[in-house]
């Protein structure tokens, strides 16, 4: 048999896999080769037939490579004269590795320091923050709730819902807000969020122009303050003190925008804001500032009944009071909301509608309906309880005798409490020792601003989250730290 004629094009190289596509595989080598200048345009391929016989594979397999370059623009047939390569206008080479990528803008430049650490990894251990007590939450009637509404869903509730928020949810959150934590709002005042975190950035970028000052506690929620400087806001941190944010601080630094705030259990000191401390911030806010209320923990409340919200206070529309649902069911179900003054609210969903168009309604009806059969309510009671009981075991069992340590506070509020420790480098000689027996600790220090003023050993401290596990694993965690920081007298001491 005499030899084939050679190919009009160099093809070596096109390796194909017997156990996928042919088709497809040959399709992208062919591709790649015409995108990189390798096969350029004006170029003859080989017939059907020719490559068939290089590659062995069939001429079918070919033809249908073929037919997808020529769908796709790569290739022309010119009658009687073969197949030819596209002239595009241009091809994408391979891009030196010294080459210089375009500027990044300034958003981009901010988001090098702006941005949220890498979440934990794994199930809740002790003593992790911001994690409540996954273990009750009543999973079988949330899967019941679940299936029902899936089994037979209203087509009305199917197609693109409100960016507001089901209506449903909406009119329950405003009423277990009025009956709950004495804070009247109407439904058309809310929006539902994915979470707290977007009901914060929401107020970024609808409440503030790049260059205002935004106030916020220092320490504070690390997470709001990324949210407002990618904003283009500059930061001015307010100390914090037993009484919680110092007011008078704020009224010295000027001009601020907006003051973000936790006044019912302080991110990470654990104060609570003073009476007179929120009337004084109310008329700080109604020389034309705003207040973002973060409620993030309201619900715990282990003296009395819950704090009515800095909002309920609120006469001259001043506060967006922002609540979630992620500490009393579990961080996973993303679902918040924010409480605003109506003449912002349809503003604030138009806005949110731009990231994303509305909330899967799933979620949001099996939450309306876990509120409106009674729940809702009964959890809240069992998290309370479990959440005062296992801050008991925490401070029963707490050692007393570690050199550095300030006495355990009183905890009256929230999801964890802070130990004040007189220097940094004892702070991460502590940290350090419980990690090595697995024992999660925060360091105080990381919730202050670079700049602060405040010196770096008065930053010190270890902030516990008691909620996330059992009581007897609150002790097992705490003989182990016992054992830890006893063996590493030396370099506490």
């Amino acid at each position: 048999m005499p030899p084939s004629p050679p190919l009009p094009v160099d093809l070596s190289g096109i390796q194909l896999d017997p156990g996928g596509g042919l088709a497809r595989q040959l399709y992208q080598a062919l591709r790649e080769r015409i995108l990189d200048g390798r096969l350029p345009g004006g170029t003859r391929l080989p017939a059907s037939r020719d490559l068939s016989q290089l590659l062995g594979i069939s001429r079918n397999t070919v033809t249908r490579a073929f037919d997808q370059l020529y769908a796709e623009g790569y290739i022309e047939g010119h009658i009687g004269n073969g197949t030819y390569v596209v002239e595009l206008v241009s091809v994408i080479r391979p891009t030196p590795i010294q080459a210089l990528s375009p500027t990044p803008s300034k958003a981009l430049q901010r988001l090098q320091v702006h941005h949220l650490p890498a979440p934990a990894e794994g199930a809740p251990r002790a003593f992790r923050v911001g994690i409540p007590a996954l273990d009750l939450f009543p999973f079988e009637i949330w899967a019941r709730l679940s299936a029902r509404f899936w089994r037979k869903p209203s087509p009305a509730r199917l197609g693109y819902g409100d960016p507001a928020g089901d209506p449903q949810l909406r009119e329950l959150i405003a009423a277990y807000l009025r009956n709950s934590r004495g804070l009247h709002c109407d439904p058309a005042q809310i929006v539902v969020t994915c979470g707290a975190q977007q009901a914060i950035s929401l107020c970024a970028q609808l409440l503030v122009e790049p260059g205002d000052q935004v106030a916020i506690e220092n320490p504070g929620y690390r997470a709001a303050g990324h949210a407002f400087a990618m904003a283009g806001a500059q930061l001015k941190g307010i100390a914090v003190d037993a009484e919680g944010l110092d007011t008078a601080a704020l009224a010295q630094v000027g001009s601020c925008r907006l003051a973000y705030v936790t006044p019912s259990h302080q991110y990470p000191t654990g104060v609570t804001l003073s009476l007179a401390r929120r009337l004084e911030l109310l008329d700080w806010a109604e020389r034309d500032s705003w207040i973002v209320e973060d409620d993030y923990d309201g619900e715990y409340r282990y003296s009395g009944t819950p704090l009515a919200p800095l909002a309920a206070l609120d006469r001259q529309g001043r506060v967006l009071y922002v609540g979630t649902f992620c500490k009393i069911a579990f961080p996973a179900l993303r679902l918040g909301y924010l409480v605003l003054p109506l003449a912002l609210a349809p503003l604030f969903a138009r806005r949110r509608a731009l990231d994303m168009r509305h909330s899967e309604i799933g979620t949001q009806a099996v939450m309306a309906e876990f509120i409106a059969t009674g729940h809702f309510q009964r959890h809240i009671r069992t998290m309370r309880r479990a959440a005062r009981s296992r801050r008991d075991a925490l401070l029963a069992g707490w050692p007393e005798d570690v050199p550095g340590c300030a006495p355990v506070p009183a905890v009256n509020a929230g999801l964890h409490l802070c130990v004040r420790v007189d220097s940094l480098a004892r702070e991460r000689a502590l940290i350090a020792a419980a990690n090595q027996v697995g024992v999660e600790l925060n360091g105080l220090s990381n919730y202050w601003l670079a700049d602060s003023e405040t010196p770096l050993d008065d930053r010190a401290g270890l902030v516990l989250g008691f909620a996330s596990v059992p009581e007897p694993d609150i002790a097992k965690a705490l003989r182990m730290l016992r054992q830890a920081w006893g063996a590493n007298q030396q370099v506490l001491s």
